[in-house]
Parts: C-alpha cells; sequence; structure tokens
C-alpha cells in the first residue's frame, strides 16, 4: 500500500492524536489514585499499604503487558492495542466502584479488579503511544511530535482532578470511578478509530530524517533483541528510566498526602497544588520537546541531543523534591514546576534515547523489554516505598529524601550513556561488506 506525501502527513497527525488520547487515559489512572487514595483508606480501613498494594499490582500487571504490546504494535499497528486497553481500563474502575466496603473480602476483590484490568488497560497504552510516535517522527521531528502527544498527560492531572474534586467531595469514590470508566472507554474507542500502522506499512518514510546525518540515524536494518540487550547503552538507559521511575511513582501516588499529613493541607488545597504539576505540565510537555529537537539540529547528532535531555530531567527531579522537602508553600508551587519539566522529559526521552540507538522495526521488542523491567520495578517498588515510609514514620519526609537519591543515581547514569554502540561499528562493517 502506497500514500502520497500528504496522506502520509495526515496519518502522521492521527497518530499523534491517538497517542495524545492514550496518554490521557494512561495518566488518568495514574493520577487519579493519589486523589481517591484518603477516601479510599478512610472508607474501607485499609492501610496506606494495602491501599498502595492495588496500585503496585496494577503497575507489575501494567508492564508485562507492556512487553507483549510491543510486539502487537510492531505486527498490527496500535489500533488493537487501543481497544484491549478501552475494554479493560473501563472494567479496572467499574468493577472497582461496585465493591462493597464493609465485606470481608473486598481488599481481595480490590486487588483482583484494580490490580489486573487496570494493569492490562493501561499496558496496552504506553509503548503504543511512545512506538507509534517513534516510528512516525525522528530526528528532530520527534521530540517536538512526542510533546504534543505526551501533553495528554498533564491534561489528564489536571482536568480530571477537576472533574473529581466535587464528584469526591460530594458523592465519594466509587462515584468518582464510575465517571472515570465511562471516559477512558469513550476516549480510547476514539484513539483506537483515528490510530494508523507504521509508516512502512504504507510505503512511505518517517518525518525528520532530513534533519539527522546518516552514521546517527536509524539502523540501516532491525536491530536484534539479544544485539540491543548486548550493549551497555540499553542497560544504562533502563537504569537511569528505572531509578527515575521509583522516584516519579513515589511522588505521584502519594504526593497529595505529603500535602495533607505533613503540610497539614486539607483534601481541596492539596489536590489544588497537585494540579500545579498538570497545568505547568500542558507547557513543558511541547517545550522540552522543543528543546531536545534544538539539541538534535545544534549538534548534528540525535544521540547526543537525546541523552543531553536525560541529564537535565532527574537534575529537574531532584530540585522539585528539594523544594518540596523545605513545607513551604511558595517553594513547594515551584517545585511543581521542576516537577512537570522533569516529566516531559524523561519517559519519552529514554523511548527517544533507545529509539535514536537501536531504532528501526524491531524497537516495538526492545522498548518492550526495557519497560518491562523498569515498569515491572520501578513504579510498585517507589509506591511501595512511600507507603511504607509513611506507615513506619508517620511522615512522607523520609519517602521524599529515598525519591532524592533515585533522582540523582538517574543524573549519574545519563552521564555515562555512550553516544554509539558495537552494535553500530557491526551493521557498518556489514553495510562495508555488501558494498
Amino acid at each position: 500500500m502506497k500514500i502520497s506525501e500528504q496522506q502520509a502527513k495526515k496519518f502522521g497527525t492521527c497518530t499523534v492524536i491517538s497517542a495524545f488520547l492514550a496518554v490521557f487515559c494512561l495518566f488518568g489512572y495514574r493520577s487519579s489514585f493519589s486523589v481517591m487514595q484518603a477516601l479510599i483508606i478512610a472508607d474501607t480501613g485499609w492501610t496506606t499499604i494495602q491501599t498502595s498494594l492495588g496500585y503496585c499490582i496494577m503497575m507489575t500487571i501494567y508492564a508485562i503487558t507492556a512487553f507483549f504490546s510491543g510486539s502487537l504494535v510492531d505486527k498490527k499497528g496500535c489500533r488493537p492495542s487501543y481497544i484491549i486497553g478501552a475494554i479493560c481500563c473501563f472494567l479496572g474502575f467499574f468493577l472497582t466502584s461496585m465493591l462493597n466496603p464493609t465485606s470481608p473480602s473486598s481488599f481481595y476483590v480490590y486487588l483482583f479488579t484494580y490490580g489486573l484490568f487496570a494493569g492490562v488497560g493501561t499496558g496496552m497504552l504506553w509503548i503504543s503511544s511512545t512506538v507509534s510516535c517513534r516510528k512516525w517522527y525522528v530526528g528532530a521531528k520527534y521530540g517536538t511530535m512526542w510533546g504534543i502527544a505526551f501533553a495528554g498527560a498533564p491534561c489528564a492531572q489536571l482536568i480530571l482532578t477537576l472533574l473529581l474534586k466535587p464528584i469526591l467531595q460530594q458523592m465519594g469514590w466509587q462515584v468518582g470511578m464510575k465517571v472515570l470508566s465511562v471516559i477512558m472507554a469513550i476516549l480510547l474507542i476514539v484513539a483506537a478509530a483515528v490510530a494508523k500502522r507504521t509508516p512502512e506499512y504504507y510505503g512511505t518514510q518517517p518525518f525528520g530524517l532530513d534533519t539527522i546525518k546518516k552514521k546517527t540515524g536509524p539502523a540501516k536494518r532491525a536491530v536484534t533483541l539479544r544485539e540491543a540487550f548486548g550493549t551497555y547503552a540499553i542497560w544504562c538507559d533502563i537504569i537511569c528510566l528505572l531509578s527515575c521511575m521509583m522516584a516519579e511513582f513515589l511522588v505521584w501516588s502519594q504526593c497529595v498526602g505529603f500535602f495533607q499529613t505533613d503540610m497539614g493541607m486539607d483534601l481541596s488545597k492539596a489536590s489544588n497544588i497537585y494540579m500545579v504539576i498538570g497545568f505547568c505540565g500542558l507547557f513543558m510537555m511541547p517545550l522540552t520537546g522543543k528543546l531536545s529537537d534544538a539539541l538534535v539540529k545544534k549538534f548534528g547528532n540525535e544521540v547526543k541531543g537525546r541523552k543531553t535531555m536525560l541529564i537535565i530531567g532527574p537534575a529537574c527531579g531532584a530540585i522539585g523534591v528539594l523544594l518540596c522537602l523545605t513545607k513551604s508553600i511558595v517553594p513547594v508551587c515551584i517545585a511543581m514546576l521542576f516537577l512537570a519539566t522533569y516529566w516531559g522529559i524523561e519517559p519519552g526521552g529514554c523511548a527517544g534515547y533507545a529509539g535514536s540507538v537501536f531504532g528501526g522495526a524491531g524497537l516495538g521488542r526492545t522498548w518492550g523489554l526495557a519497560t518491562l523491567i523498569c515498569m515491572g520495578i520501578g513504579p510498585s517498588l517507589g509506591t511501595f516505598m512511600g507507603a511504607w515510609f509513611k506507615d513506619h514514620f508517620g511522615s512522607y519526609v523520609p519517602a521524599f529524601i529515598f525519591c532524592l537519591v533515585m533522582y540523582l543515581i538517574s543524573l549519574v547514569f545519563a552521564v555515562t550513556l555512550p553516544l554509539k554502540t558495537k552494535v553500530d561499528a557491526k551493521i557498518e562493517a556489514e553495510m562495508a561488506a555488501q558494498q
């Protein structure tokens, strides 16, 4: 199937739109938990660790599902992933909302309905959105277009928190989950309808190839999973993302609790501060994408541009945590800006670095396995550690110190990210032999 350049531009735009909707739903699940957690605890009598366990299981299932979704995207595109996501994301919220808090078995039902269905549903969304954008846009085009798609994350945090707050205050978390289940289903059905397959399927090339030099562009052949995971580059990229994920998800899942417990805020004020991240993210996602593309153009080397951004990202996260630890309202509000900046850089930036080094037909499998490792450990462990510190010390301060250390570890490893791998040399030798 061969399409015109005009159709290719349209299909690329459709890919970004569908990715935006998928990211909106994915982060809608993540951000809503922090807002609802205190009400769930109050209604059920569960501990912070028990309540967070459902979120931890969700993220573990998410990671496993993400690995398989990567292969599905390589073969069939994003549409099947988004359809599965629509069904499971709906069930995750809706079935959990039907719990009877007084039932002795409610906790185990919660772990199943929220952990399993939400995990499978959200697991179908991340690799699909990141890899689809990466396959349509490379070089100095990727950051900008992914920044637009990733703006769905702060939109979800901002819009859904505003929507949820009056519902939670007046009708409770169960009604809130029912509303969210319908939103997830509708948006993901639209995403599936809009989604397109990879450029190669339509007989065209990704946009942005003209902005990168051949030696730093996508490989001439697909890099195998074994080749990719035999390099320091992928493992260093994984450590960068893994350590950040532990810090990020601790903050996302527990920061409203931190505002309430350690700063004495009520739910309304705490959720308003939480929304500042979403508001700042609306601007920072596209801006950090533009910045990353500007660095690619400046260096004439996509890998170097992506690496530089992965140094800036955790540095912003560390500054944000330090400002939160002041427990003063103005520094905390400024911290939300730094955390939003980190957020705009790191998740997509790690995928962008992997794409610039190992880009090709097998990127879905490569980044899917990397995501399995990072998301199978990071979010669950980070969320658990936040709850563990709170239950054992009665404060989130030790948890936020843990966050700071994780961001600094990511920064140190980002400095060591290589600009070239032994796979590049192998492919160049193969090409030379063919000539």
